[in-house]
């Protein structure tokens, strides 16, 4: 028996934005589905927003996004919370964080290169005690991610 989880991130209209961006970074295909092709009106506000999204990369990389409707961004990705590092502990009021490993640093690198165009820096990527390579951004759509080298175990 196996479970595959995959993280469904809520937007205010960047959904399809992040998406493509999720892409470049990690390579995949994107799949969008607005609410105008699930019958809203073409004429409403939001209709050519993103109802279903989704990334799948050969990697192994995937996430689902959506946008939501109204006004209201309590909650979306980027809206709740602040992350920052105090003497090498994480100190945080978001709920949650992306975390991706790789095998490499080499590879680890790569995804931060590209995750960290127009991020915030919260820990920059180096070596620590338990990885080749351990890092933490908030990237441009407002979420945060832990990036690692995975630790042979």
């Amino acid at each position: 028996m196996s479970i595959t989880t995959t993280t469904h991130l809520n937007f205010a209209g960047t959904a399809c934005e992040a998406l493509e961006f999720y892409a470049g970074v990690f390579g995949g295909e994107v799949s969008i589905a607005t609410y105008a092709q699930f019958g809203m009106p073409a004429e409403l506000p939001g209709a050519s927003n993103v109802v279903f999204g989704r990334v799948d990369a050969p990697n192994g990389f995937r996430v689902l996004a959506y946008d939501t409707l109204g006004e209201a961004a309590e909650g979306l990705a980027g809206a709740v919370g602040e992350t920052r590092r105090e003497q090498g502990a994480t100190v945080t009021t978001q709920p949650f964080f992306l975390a991706a490993s790789g095998d490499t640093l080499d590879e680890i690198t790569a995804y931060w290169d590209a995750l960290s165009v127009g991020a915030a820096v919260i820990e920059p990527l180096a070596a620590s005690a338990w990885s080749a390579g351990f890092g933490m951004l908030r990237d441009r759509f407002g979420v945060t991610w832990v990036l690692d080298v995975a630790a042979a175990i």
